[in-house]
């Protein structure tokens, strides 16, 4: 054993028992040295009469938190042998007992089950994630887990990927004891007590419970919502139906290929791209862990609305006290209702007590006087999108606020340096670009303005974790990073309707490609109104006529969208969207008036055109600079505007599909490459290439 290999996995005694340190720092990832140290502590025990039982433990915070990811993909003599390390196990003469703390998640589950013996202290939780990642558990997961918890319970573990608790896994079999106290003394000591059992417990021995035809075509069925189009979950109930109706060896023979196919899919290498690309957003150039941030121990938000009370909603959820301001009783009463109310709906679904309304609605004080944000560390301004409103606003904040208080605004477009300049301490402004509906929404734009401070910019992003959104760092432009591509992306639809195509076409498109919903569908859901007020607002900026498209004479008809049950669809009870003949008339109309002949268009055309338009103006968004990243625009498009994660996002989709081709597709269509995009594509690059090249940089 090599000394690299030695300090992954450190070997000690206590008496006849042998213990295996796995000390892989910080998670023990199963990393190239573990599965060497492992087997030859193995190899040790087996030699050594004096042995009698073998501990794994993990040293540090956890047992072992999964396979490591970074080997993915790799040749498979450059990847761990996870494997062949639990066929080893599995066949061991000896008691073996896993001693878990922290996690057992992925390969650190397939470890312990190889084990004869699981022991864990009650915090520990333990899982099989993989699907989470475009794969499955690739080292006899899918074949022991239904082996211990059932074909049903396995399923509904391995689908979802979430962990359970100690004490359900311990009810469930898949632990055998919890220990209370010193977790290494007590795996010694239930090593001991089973030191001399004999034959010794193979979970790849036992059957099945439950794996009835029934069991299974339910999960097939249930996939096509929860899984719409993925993979590798097919390919986890096609495995567990093997674990119930075939001996061990052939579905785990099954297993190996499954997991290969399904790692070298699209999907995985999609879903991967985003799991690191979402760590790499919180990279910030120039921000280190020495910049010092701010402690927000106070909030306060301008406007009670439905953004206002989504943002307080965050603040009071991680504990925060906020103080939300509005300018008439009757609107602060109505926003505070449906705070109110929407707790009360998570308390009516099991998701909080009552108590936890209280405290949450306790934290929350209404006031109608602004001076009464003096003391609050950050103050969001949450009113509708009127530079003038806005400048007001924080002409005022800059004679209330305390200094060093940060001053935020919740715009989604307007220019954040415009509002700064206002105020007499620009290096205090920021933009914090929560989306709708803000507490439940994952994305938060943080839009660093010409003279946002570092501390202040590194106090978002420190806030961001804090409130459980996923921050990403954009700079100052109209619309920032997502909205300037979906407006693109909104222009290209409205062409293919100008062009021929029906509305619930184009939304097919997308809804084809896996997003939840297509350009109108989104429109109508957001109010068309907003999307109409903004061009208006652009032309008279650019000193352009009045927009006249087709969607601008459906708005001005008063159809809004969901919020007045018509827009481009009419809207029942049911929320559905439905076409409407005199909408589609008005459509026809206006192409007769613009002297349009409508053609054919079909899926494959609709969905390029409106995929590659959000990818040509996010080349355009990192060739000047407004996103550090094209994963960061991945992030972006993934948890703010639904693109499918097992895509990748907009930018990992179009490397995929080859930037020659994108590029071509492009020139087809009528729209002109990004530079940088039509630079890749003859370099033979990718977006991801990019990235990396620009970090070594």
């Amino acid at each position: 054993m090599t000394s690299a290999q030695a300090e992954m996995v450190q070997q000690s005694r206590d008496g006849e028992i042998l213990i295996l340190t796995i000390n892989n720092p910080p998670v023990n990832a199963f990393s190239p040295g573990v599965p060497e140290g492992l087997k030859a502590g193995l190899d040790v025990a087996a030699a050594d009469d004096g042995v009698k039982a073998v501990v794994i433990i993990g040293g540090g915070r956890t047992f072992v938190a999964g396979a490591d990811i970074k080997t993915f993909g790799r040749p498979r003599e450059e990847s761990p042998d996870l494997r062949g390390t639990i066929e080893k196990l599995d066949g061991f003469g000896k008691p073996t007992v896993a001693a878990i703390h922290g996690t057992a998640l992925g390969g650190g589950l397939e470890l312990a089950m190889g084990c004869n013996y699981r022991v864990a202290v009650k915090e520990a939780q333990v899982g099989l994630p993989e699907v989470k990642l475009g794969v499955l558990p690739g080292a006899g997961g899918t074949q022991r887990l239904p082996r211990v918890v059932g074909a049903q319970k396995a399923l509904e573990m391995m689908l979802s990927g979430n962990p359970i608790k100690a004490g359900e896994a311990q009810k469930l079999g898949l632990v055998d004891e919890i220990v209370d106290g010193d977790l290494l003394a007590g795996a010694v000591a239930f090593a001991r007590n089973h030191a001399d059992a004999r034959p010794l417990p193979r979970i790849s021995e036992k059957g099945v419970e439950g794996g009835s035809p029934e069991v299974f075509a339910a999960a097939r069925e249930g996939i096509k919502k929860s899984h719409r189009g993925q993979l590798s979950p097919s390919l986890i109930i096609d495995l567990t139906e093997m674990a119930a109706n075939k001996p061990f060896q052939e579905g785990w023979d099954a297993e190996s290929g499954k997991f290969l196919e399904a790692m070298n899919s699209p999907q995985s290498r999609g879903l991967r791209h985003i799991f690191f690309a979402e760590r790499e957003a919180g990279k910030i150039p120039g921000i280190t862990k020495e910049t010092p941030t701010t402690e927000i121990k106070s909030a306060g938000i301008i406007g009670a609305g439905t953004m206002g009370g989504g943002i307080a909603m965050n603040f009071l959820n991680a504990g925060i006290p906020v103080t939300i301001v509005e300018t008439q009783q009757e609107a602060l009463d109505r926003g505070l209702g449906v705070i109110r109310k929407n707790y009360e709906n998570t308390a009516k679904k099991g998701r909080m007590s009552m108590e936890d309304v209280e405290k949450r609605m306790s934290m929350l004080t209404p006031t109608l006087d602004m001076t009464d944000l003096k003391d609050a560390d950050i103050i969001i301004e949450a009113v509708f999108e009127n530079m003038d409103v806005k400048k007001e606003i924080f002409t005022k904040l800059d004679a209330i606020a305390k200094p060093g208080a940060i001053l935020a605004s919740n715009t989604s477009t307007l220019d954040v340096n415009e509002i700064a300049s206002v105020t007499k301490r620009p290096e205090s402004v920021i933009g914090l670009h929560f989306f709708s509906p803000a507490n439940v929404m994952k994305l938060l734009e943080i839009v660093r303005a010409d003279k946002t401070s570092d501390s202040v910019l590194a106090t978002g992003m420190a806030l961001a974790k804090k409130i459980k959104k996923v921050g990403v760092v954009v700079g100052v432009c109209d619309g920032f990073v997502g909205n300037r591509m979906v407006h693109r992306y909104g222009d290209e639809g409205r062409k293919l309707v100008e062009e021929g195509a029906n509305p619930q076409d184009v939304d097919a498109a997308m809804n084809a490609l896996g997003l939840p919903m297509g350009p109108f569908q989104m429109g109508d859901m957001a109010g068309l109104d907003i999307g109409y007020a903004i061009r208006q607002h652009q032309a008279k900026v650019a000193g352009q006529p009045k927009p006249d498209g087709w969607i601008d004479r459906i708005v001005e008809t008063g159809r809004k969208g969901q919020k007045t049950a018509a827009g481009v669809y009419d809207y029942g009870e049911d929320r559905k969207p439905k076409p409407n003949a005199e909408m589609t008339q008005l459509i026809a109309d206006y192409r007769t008036e613009k002297g349009i002949t409508p053609r054919e268009i079909g899926q494959d055309e609709a969905t390029k055109r409106l995929t590659y338009s959000l990818v040509n103006e996010g080349a355009k968004i990192l060739e000047e600079g407004i996103a550090q990243r094209a994963g960061d625009i991945d992030v972006i498009y993934i948890y703010g505007y639904g693109f499918p994660a097992y895509r990748g996002g907009p930018m990992q989709y179009a490397d995929e599909q080859g930037l020659k081709n994108v590029v071509a597709d492009l020139k087809q269509y009528g729209q002109t490459p990004a530079p940088l995009l039509q630079q890749l594509a003859d370099e033979g690059g990718t977006f991801g290439g990019w990235d990396k090249a620009k970090g070594k940089s």
